[in-house]
């Protein structure tokens, strides 16, 4: 099978929402890290970002593993590095997102798994159209847990989605993903046929300018000015964060901003002057990811702290409803 034939494929998506009740759920844990799509055919491996970016040479571990011994491939997953507890880690991950050639060392300090929880095409056989216990049958029987680095996680048919969701709280994991076990693959859709249930709120920007550090920030950044697009294309001011950087995190951001630096604020809307006064400008390029406590009535980041950039994301596709 040529690889080009299903690895333009776009993830589904899940739409956010409370665990659901009833029968025909099937219940996964969600996992912090980069979604995936891998098309495998013999020795042959190609790896795409959510946004359809080749990212296959960033993972040799996950090229080598043997995904597509015997047979051709497309498979759905996520890219995670596991803490000491054998936990995702989306900050340990951060030390692999930028690199297109990792070396031995970083590979060996921060190795990366691939969990698979799909499989949309086999044998030359697309599987799209197939309900998800057909398509889940067909991963068990590759036999990927067997192979270095890769693993099929749990799905759960007889446990109740709020159940595994304090499951998930227990075990300090993201929260869970119900789909319901009719459903097709949809590719690139937000579909109600699968629903995440979050343990912390989680939120994709746009980075549209930065003000200066002071003390032991001087010369880096002491925040960062946030924003999300609206259906119209426009991008509005969500807020700012200055809180969950490393001193790398700092200092890679500067580096990547500075060229970037424009005359006028990027965005529809005002910015509040405390914030807009000092402001360092820049063209709307970058995405990042937030973790914070609430969004206010006006539409702001309240408690926000940064999880670290994102790569696998464009700009024009952060988009949030606005009134």
């Amino acid at each position: 099978m040529e690889l080009s034939l299903l690895v333009s494929v776009r993830p589904m998506l899940a739409t956010a929402g409370s665990p659901p009740v009833g029968e025909g759920w099937a219940v996964e844990f969600k996992w912090d890290g980069v979604r995936a799509i891998v098309a495998a055919a013999g020795e042959r491996v190609r790896i795409s970002s959510r946004n359809g970016n080749d990212v296959t040479a960033g993972y040799p571990e996950i090229t080598t593993a043997g995904l597509g011994v015997g047979r051709s491939v497309v498979l759905d997953g996520e890219l995670v590095a596991l803490d000491p507890a054998g936990r995702p880690d989306f900050g340990l991950l951060q030390h692999r997102m930028h690199l297109r050639t990792p070396g031995l060392e970083v590979r060996e300090r921060v190795a990366v798994s691939l969990y698979v929880f799909d499989v949309l095409a086999l044998d030359d056989q697309p599987l799209l159209d197939q309900p998800y216990d057909v398509r889940r049958d067909q991963l068990l029987g590759l036999g990927l847990d067997e192979l270095p680095g890769v693993a099929v996680p749990p799905s759960f048919t007889d446990l109740p989605a709020a159940q595994m969701l304090e499951v998930a709280r227990e075990h300090g994991l993201e929260g869970v993903v119900a789909k319901q076990r009719r459903s097709r693959y949809t590719p690139g859709r937000r579909s109600p046929a699968w629903i995440k249930t979050a343990l912390l709120s989680t939120q994709e920007v746009v980075i549209g300018g930065w003000t200066a550090g002071a003390g032991r920030r001087a010369g880096t950044v002491g925040a960062l000015l946030l924003g999300v697009h609206d259906r119209a294309g426009g991008l509005h001011y969500l807020g700012n964060v200055g809180t969950g950087f490393t001193d790398a995190a700092l200092h890679d951001l500067h580096t990547r901003m500075l060229p970037l630096h424009q005359d006028r604020s990027p965005f529809v809307d005002e910015v509040p002057r405390e914030q807009a006064r000092h402001a360092v400008w820049m063209a709307p390029r970058l995405v990042g990811e937030v973790v914070y406590r609430t969004l206010t009535a006006d539409h702001r980041l309240r408690h926000a702290a940064w999880r670290g950039l994102r790569p696998d994301r464009d700009p024009d596709e952060i988009v949030l409803d606005l009134p």
